[in-house]
C-alpha cells in the first residue's frame, strides 16, 4: 500500500519518538483548523516540505515560548506530568499546542501565581488564539533533513491529539521557572537529543 508523501514510515519497535515526521492523520488535523482544509492537504500532497500558516482558536491554541525555558516545560510535562500534544521548534521559539481557550486563561493565570523569588518568574510567553495564526513547520523534510531551528519536537499523529489545557501549562511554567534556579552551570551534554515517549500522551 502506498503513503502520501507526509505519512511517517512506520516506526521501529524500539522508537517511541514521532518527530521524524507527520502522519496523514496528524497533517488532517492541522488541515482542519484552516478555512479550506482540502486544499491544504492538497498543497501538502505537492510540498510536504512547505511551511503553512493556519490560525489558532477553533482546533488549538499555541503557546510561543522562549526555547530554552520551552525545553523546561516540555521536560516537566514528559518527566512528571501526563505529556504534551504536539511541540514544534521555529526560529528559535517552542510552539507548545494546546487546548482552545488556553490563550485567553493562561496569562490570567500566570499573574496570580506568587513567585517566590528573583529569578523564579515565567519570561514573557506568546499565547496565541482566536484572531491569531502561526507558521506550522513543513510535514517531512523531503531529502534533507529538516532545519534545527525549525522543526518538530513532536509531530502530529492523529486526528485527535489530546492537547494540555491551561492549568496543565501553569504547572509546567511554574516547574520550570523554579527548577531554572537550580540548574547546574554545565548542562547535560546534547540536550536536543532528548527522545519522548509518545505513548504516554492522553
Amino acid at each position: 500500500m502506498s503513503r502520501t508523501p507526509y505519512e511517517t514510515p512506520p516506526q521501529a519497535p524500539g522508537d517511541r519518538s514521532d518527530a521524524a515526521g507527520v502522519t496523514s492523520d496528524g497533517a488532517a488535523w492541522l488541515a482542519s483548523a484552516g478555512t479550506y482544509p482540502r486544499s491544504t492537504l492538497a498543497l501538502w500532497e505537492e510540498r510536504p516540505d512547505a511551511p503553512v500558516v493556519l490560525p489558532c482558536g477553533a482546533v488549538f491554541d499555541v503557546v510561543n515560548t522562549p526555547a530554552v525555558f520551552g525545553r523546561r516545560m516540555l521536560d516537566r510535562l514528559w518527566d512528571e506530568g501526563p505529556g504534551s500534544g504536539p511541540v514544534a521548534v521555529r526560529r528559535g521559539r517552542m510552539l507548545l499546542f494546546a487546548a482552545p481557550g488556553t490563550a485567553a486563561r493562561l496569562p490570567s493565570l500566570l499573574g496570580w501565581e506568587e513567585w517566590g523569588g528573583r529569578g523564579q518568574a515565567v519570561p514573557p510567553l506568546l499565547c496565541h488564539g482566536t484572531g491569531d495564526a502561526v507558521t506550522v513547520p513543513a510535514l517531512r523534510g523531503g531529502a534533507a533533513p529538516a532545519p534545527a531551528d525549525t522543526r518538530w519536537l513532536v509531530a502530529p499523529d492523529t486526528r485527535h491529539p489530546w492537547l494540555p489545557g491551561p492549568e496543565i501549562l501553569l504547572w509546567a511554567a511554574v516547574r520550570a521557572a523554579r527548577s531554572a534556579v537550580r540548574i547546574s552551570i554545565f548542562p547535560p551534554p546534547d540536550q536536543d537529543a532528548k527522545v519522548y515517549d509518545v505513548s504516554r500522551r492522553r
